[in-house]
């Protein structure tokens, strides 16, 4: 166990060998934790579990830290098998122990794991008296499952955020004043990016709605990755900031392409993106990692995207990266979408037709050219990148 206040321990698992989460989808270069948190005061609470791969070793180390015959009762704060997965080990051996989650936090339990165990259900502003501490229950519904909320220790002044506030990061700490703050803010964006960016209007009127409970917040302690204990209202901070339509000082290109006649057309938008003193990172998506390109699209202020046309469409990296731009409602960006094509050339219409369902904003018509790019072709693209450069405010 790791004590983090006078009355909370951490007790999960560091993963550092994690490669690729929420299936195939998330990459995770540092690893992970999964955070488990034990509260002894007069009461003794277990508030989340582990993923349940992790379960055996668990187990093992609650019955040796604190026994699970000596838990008054488990806070699932939401219950997705990376938080709530060792769960069901648990209550084989405390079949009545009380369960508190949200009202949808039943539903999803009983729904993974099909048992009617004794269940109170708790809204924002709900409270519980454990003895020097009084636990209050914050709902965090969609941020991002329909069941997330958060418990906040009045006495110790801890927040328990469950995924909020989190990263996947396994460092050589587990306090963000003892870890690389480089390293650590790259992947808080990065896991905001790629988990947290479809509910960002969500994400922003909970934190208001957080600020106006005037907690006294000293410490805050997510379900991955590192605590927050050193101005821990910083993470708060940049959540408002990465809610808010927010964009750093460059461009991205990314583009596919079989025999570079693409790659031609886009160092071209590069170089007039450059001639307007934008700062440009290009980006060849088949062998880009999709979870840094989507980081890196969400930072960006415009946006430029590219791929030759095979059999009527982009090439298949492409129409991944933009299905994955729409799902992730990176709205309002400029745009422009580019490509080359022997027979048939419907590869940059269908990217900007995919980007303007999105919500992003085309500053030039789809520029296609016949197999290698002419320099007339080129200085159209060379326009595009001036163009977009101009509606990025440059």
């Amino acid at each position: 166990m790791l004590k983090i206040s006078k009355h909370v321990y951490w007790d999960g698992i560091r993963d550092w060998d994690l490669r690729l989460f929420h299936g195939h989808e998330l990459s995770t270069h540092r690893g992970s934790t999964y955070n488990s948190f034990i509260i002894k005061d007069e009461k003794t609470v277990l508030v989340d579990t582990v993923w349940f791969p992790h379960t055996n070793s668990y187990i093992d180390r609650i019955e040796h830290d604190v026994g699970i015959d000596n838990i008054d009762f488990i806070i699932i704060n939401h219950n997705e098998p990376d938080h709530g997965g060792a769960l069901k080990a648990i209550m084989e051996k405390r079949p009545e122990l009380p369960i508190y989650c949200s009202a949808n936090g039943e539903k999803i339990i009983k729904a993974h794991f099909h048992k009617d165990w004794n269940f109170n259900v708790v809204k924002t502003g709900d409270t519980i008296n454990i003895g020097r501490n009084n636990l209050k229950f914050i709902e965090m519904k969609m941020i991002h499952w329909p069941d997330s909320m958060m418990v906040y220790l009045d006495n110790d002044k801890v927040l328990l955020s469950n995924d909020a506030f989190g990263q996947h990061y396994c460092a050589m700490s587990m306090f963000n004043d003892e870890v690389d703050r480089d390293e650590l803010f790259q992947e808080a964006i990065k896991y905001y990016a790629n988990i947290l960016t479809p509910f960002s209007p969500l994400i922003a009127r909970k934190i208001d709605e957080v600020l106006k409970l005037n907690l006294d917040i000293e410490i805050i302690a997510p379900s991955h990755g590192v605590i927050w204990r050193e101005n821990p209202l910083q993470i708060i901070e940049a959540y408002a900031s990465w809610s808010d339509n927010y964009k750093e000082d460059f461009a991205v290109i990314v583009y596919d392409t079989m025999y570079e006649a693409t790659l031609r057309m886009a160092e071209a938008i590069e170089k007039g993106l450059r001639s307007k003193g934008v700062k440009v990172k290009l980006y060849n998506s088949s062998v880009s990692d999709m979870s840094d390109l989507l980081t890196e699209i969400f930072k960006a202020k415009a946006l430029a995207i590219g791929s030759c046309t095979v059999n009527n469409n982009a090439l298949t990296s492409i129409v991944a990266l933009t299905h994955e731009i729409a799902a992730h409602k990176m709205k309002g960006k400029p745009f422009v979408s580019f490509g080359s094509y022997g027979w048939s050339g419907e590869a940059p219409a269908h990217i900007s037709e995919t980007l303007v369902k999105a919500g992003l904003t085309p500053v030039h018509e789809p520029i296609k050219t016949s197999y290698t790019p002419t320099e007339e072709a080129l200085e159209e693209c060379v326009r595009a990148g001036v163009a977009l450069a101009e509606a990025a405010g440059e």
